[in-house]
């Protein structure tokens, strides 16, 4: 199999069978949940060219793959043994709740992300082809498609059923018996009679019957609470009969109190979290939509995009209709304009080819290759995406476009904002908003987005009679310690290279001092960072530590403020190194010089250690 050395090769990476809880994949990433994060080789992973991208967040080890990241998964969970999710197991580690929140979005949705999205593209198509008169809702072959791409919506919650027991560690069939017993034909029944003033009882308890066709907090919940039942009847059920004991028992309490209880309250929280999500847009949809545009791609570098897919599918199901999926279209398109602009404007054949494979998958929605190979790297053409996608955006807010089946942005959501009634003001608002993000990411990266390099610069000649073509700025280090390089540490935004090109110490002592002549530009509040301009023009950003401005200013002294003269090893500022070690922060301390693209390349002059004072980065130019 053509995948089968790469799949050895990330399990190997990330630090054996033996360090892997779990592995699922979505549209483009394998997402690992590991033992001990630190023992996977990152710098590795990210080096080997079937890879795009490394990301670790929201409690899982992400490697970016692209398009064909299920075979690679196949490969990875057939030769390694890994199908099974043993998210549970007694040594994972402990997780934030915002990650676990991540993790579990991600874990019940992915399974079948892809073929809801293909239903969701049929629904446009069908709404298209009502609208243009090329097919009418009466006849055999639009009831045919038209099941085909409802059937699943219809019946999520079984769907959802399955993957959330799984998750939770439940027995998968029994979340689907649930689910299936909430969209049971005699329950819709029984709605209608309750409609007409008739109300089912249990035992004598009034039942609220409400229509969960296409819910998707109430299984939810519902699986939850099965698989916390299965956990304490399972092992107290005789060996012989625990096969359809707990199955049983967990049927038999469950069902009967989701309607009663689980099933409103979880509707109740569903209409009250759509509501809140109508009532912030409606405070201004153009600000939404500018605001989502602009941060969507920065969710996706993270992976944190699934914690809005119940949001979206919450408001279809509660309203039939969802005006936060089609903001984040022209967030997409952005990065593609981006991408295209770079292989418009570079002259690189290696990077020409890599910008138009990855524009051509922008389009279709999948964004990691353009983002992690073309534009963040280059920073200004990642930034000029996110503004392309700020301005489409906020044009979709204001027109209020809205989509009428779920999807993932791309160009197929042009079809699924056709309304019902016909095509209206919001689709041409939708095309408009797309051309602008497009538009204007291409012109600005193309015009902005590369560094134009410098000109040779010819010197004097030396006494060995060579000359030198070219000008170096030095930076010196302005702190003692350990050197790594930037893209291993656990920071990705430093690590990806967005903050400019540089090195990161690990310090053996609390004192910083400066590492260039020129001025104090900038100093954080808390500290932390301080930032300096050079006399010779490099801006050198100082990062004391990752994660350190949660402290508060809290274990740092200032010895300078903005705005003072400073000379290579005059005292910027102390830190307790202990005291913030103790308190559980990583010391690794990042030195990057911020206008990174105005120069040739910057280069490290030290290995592996390093004193403050010596030279730690040449800048090119």
């Amino acid at each position: 199999m053509p995948y089968q050395e790469l799949a050895d090769e990330i399990v190997e990476g990330v630090g054996g069978k033996a360090n892997i809880i779990s592995v699922i994949h979505c549209a483009t990433r394998l997402r690992f949940k590991l033992k001990q994060p630190g023992k996977a080789q990152t710098a590795a992973l990210k080096n080997n060219p079937g890879i795009i991208m490394v990301v670790e967040s929201g409690g899982q080890y992400q490697v970016v793959i692209g398009n064909h990241v299920g075979e690679v998964y196949q490969q990875v969970a057939s030769r390694h043994g890994l199908e099974n999710d043993n998210s549970d197991r007694a040594d994972a580690p402990k997780q934030t709740l915002f990650a676990r929140f991540i993790d579990l979005v991600s874990g019940i949705f992915t399974p079948f992300i892809g073929v809801m999205i293909a239903s969701g593209i049929i629904k446009g198509l069908l709404a298209l082809a009502l609208v243009l008169g090329v097919m009418h809702q009466e006849s055999g072959s639009y009831k045919l498609l038209f099941v085909s791409s409802d059937g699943l919506f219809y019946f999520l919650p079984i769907l959802l059923g399955y993957s959330a027991s799984k998750k939770f560690g439940g027995n998968p069939f029994v979340g689907m018996a649930i689910a299936a017993a909430l969209v049971h034909p005699l329950i819709l029944t029984a709605l209608e009679q309750q409609q007409q003033g008739e109300n089912l009882r249990f035992f004598g308890i009034p039942l609220e019957i409400i229509n969960y066709s296409s819910s998707v907090i109430p299984i939810i919940f519902a699986s939850w609470v099965a698989s916390l039942v299965e956990r304490v009847v399972h092992p107290r059920s005789p060996g012989a009969v625990r096969n359809f004991t707990t199955p049983l028992l967990c049927l038999i309490i469950t069902v009967p109190l989701t309607f009663l209880a689980i099933g409103p309250a979880a509707t109740w929280l569903s209409r009250m979290l759509a509501e809140g999500y109508l009532w912030i847009y409606s405070l201004s949809p153009t600000i939404a939509g500018a605001v989502m545009g602009a941060i969507w791609q920065v969710c996706v570098i993270f992976g944190l995009h699934w914690g809005l897919v119940p949001i979206m599918l919450n408001n279809l199901t509660n309203f039939g209709h969802d005006t936060l999926l089609p903001l984040l279209m022209p967030a997409v398109l952005g990065q593609a304009g981006a991408t295209l602009g770079v292989m418009l404007r570079t002259h690189e054949a290696k990077v020409k080819a890599m910008a138009g494979s990855a524009f051509s998958a922008s389009i279709f929605g999948i964004t990691e290759p353009a983002v992690y190979g073309i534009t963040l790297p280059n920073r200004r053409p990642f930034i000029f995406g996110c503004i392309g996608g700020a301005l489409g955006a906020a044009i979709l807010g204001f027109w209020h476009t809205t989509i009428y089946s779920f999807g993932f942005p791309s160009i197929f959501t042009f079809i699924q904002v056709v309304p019902p009634s016909g095509i209206d003001a919001s689709v041409y608002a939708s095309f408009a908003g797309a051309i602008v993000a497009l538009l204007f990411a291409t012109v600005a990266t193309w015009l902005f987005g590369l560094p134009t390099p410098a000109p040779v610069v010819e010197t004097a000649p030396t006494a060995a009679g060579d000359a030198s073509p070219v000008r170096k700025q030095t930076v010196f280090s302005p702190i003692s310690g350990k050197v790594m390089a930037l893209d291993s540490i656990k920071d990705e935004t430093f690590a990806s290279g967005l903050l400019g090109k540089g090195v990161a110490i690990v310090p053996d002592n609390g004192r910083v001092v400066s590492p260039i002549d020129g001025v104090v530009s900038s100093f954080f509040r808390t500290h932390h960072a301080i930032g300096l301009t050079a006399d010779d023009g490099a801006e050198v950003l100082i990062h004391v530590g990752l994660d350190t401005v949660k402290l508060d200013g809290k274990f740092f002294t200032p010895h300078v403020a903005v705005d003072d003269v400073v000379k290579v090893g005059d005292l910027l500022l102390e830190f307790d190194l202990s005291a913030i070690q103790a308190a559980g922060y990583d010391l690794t301390t990042p030195v990057v010089v911020s206008n990174s693209d105005e120069f040739i390349d910057v280069l490290s002059l030290q290995p592996s250690t390093v004193t403050a004072c010596a030279p730690l980065l040449s800048a090119v130019k």
